[in-house]
């Protein structure tokens, strides 16, 4: 990960070179509080969204992201099945033509599903846990 002077200077850079930044420019990586969970085998995840996607494989969902600094297309909205997701990306397929996307969660946004979701038990109470399963 580059350092903050670096980081700054790889920007002026591209900015003269007319490749405008895009998404979240960190100078260290940034993990939400809370998010480390260890799992049955020693598997350790550190993401609550990957995690999400990965219990929900195979449903469709419409997926919004931004790209900062595009003046061409900083709004997209992809509509796929759920192949896979890691740390920092998304692969979905499109179901109508089989193409595939590999998404930055950087740019992420959000995800809707049109059917209930799998929530994997990261010691979520059991009242929380039937909340989030109940449909109105």
């Amino acid at each position: 990960m580059p350092q903050p002077q670096q980081q700054q200077q790889l920007q002026q850079l591209q900015q003269q070179n007319g490749f405008p930044p895009s998404g979240p420019a960190f100078a260290t990586p940034v993990v939400p509080a809370g998010t480390w969970q260890q799992f049955p085998g020693g598997v350790r995840e550190e993401s609550f969204i990957e995690n999400i996607l990965r219990y929900n494989k195979g449903k469709v969902g419409t997926f919004y992201f931004t790209y900062r600094g595009n003046t061409s297309w900083n709004a997209m909205v992809y509509t796929g099945r759920v192949q896979t997701a890691g740390r920092d990306h998304i692969i979905i397929s499109d179901p109508a033509t089989g193409k595939r996307y590999l998404l930055l969660m950087s740019n992420l946004d959000w995800v809707e599903f049109d059917e209930p979701l799998n929530y994997p038990d990261f010691g979520i109470s059991e009242e929380i846990q039937e909340s989030m399963l109940q449909t109105d």
